[in-house]
């Protein structure tokens, strides 16, 4: 089976973003899922670009006639967001090798039903990576910090062996990172050209 979904995970400010932009623009093959959100657009965000904006009763529907593949629901945010089969199955029939930035529940998903390859990307250190983040935020409350630490923490201890490959993304060394992912894609079947 011909593969063409690659998950990029990680915890916040591990980088996942820089490496998907960077192989947006090294590869014209590449194409970044965009998924559906019942949140309200942020000033910028435009609808299909960024994510599908739905009303909570649309993304319902879609649940349950198969247009929202898999989905969370963030209750602090009173948001859910799931991936969009029509967005999905669109790139896959251009022949895109869709990459798709999903927790580890789209990653198993992803992997089930569209044969993903799923990657994991660490920070050289928890230290370092609470380094990036308070760079990041410089405004955030320890209470805050120390919640989001908690999250990676638990990231990088229970959800990163679940994934397929994992890769250290050291700081100062997006290259790199990105250069070990290539090489995983092209280890995998997947045609970049």
């Amino acid at each position: 089976m011909k593969r063409h979904v690659v998950v990029i995970a990680g915890p916040s400010g591990s980088g996942k973003n820089a490496v998907i932009e960077a192989l947006l623009q090294r590869f014209k093959k590449c194409s970044l899922l965009v998924n559906a959100t019942t949140r309200t657009p942020r000033e910028g965000e435009r609808e299909g670009e960024d994510y599908y904006f739905q009303s909570e009763s649309a993304f319902k529907n879609g649940i349950e006639n198969g247009c929202i593949l898999e989905y969370r629901y963030v209750p602090s945010l009173g948001t859910y967001y799931g991936t969009y089969k029509p967005d999905l199955e669109e790139r896959i029939a251009r022949g895109d090798i869709v990459l798709a930035h999903k927790d580890i529940v789209g990653a198993r998903y992803l992997k089930e039903h569209y044969n993903a390859i799923t990657i994991f990307l660490l920070p050289e250190s928890i230290e370092s990576l609470e380094r990036r983040i308070r760079a990041r935020n410089p405004g955030m409350s320890k209470m805050e910090l120390d919640e989001r630490m908690k999250m990676v923490r638990s990231e990088v201890d229970k959800d990163a062996p679940q994934y397929d490959y994992r890769v250290v993304n050291a700081d100062g060394r997006l290259e790199k990172t990105v250069e070990e992912v290539v090489a995983i894609l092209k280890k995998e079947g997947y045609n970049l050209d």
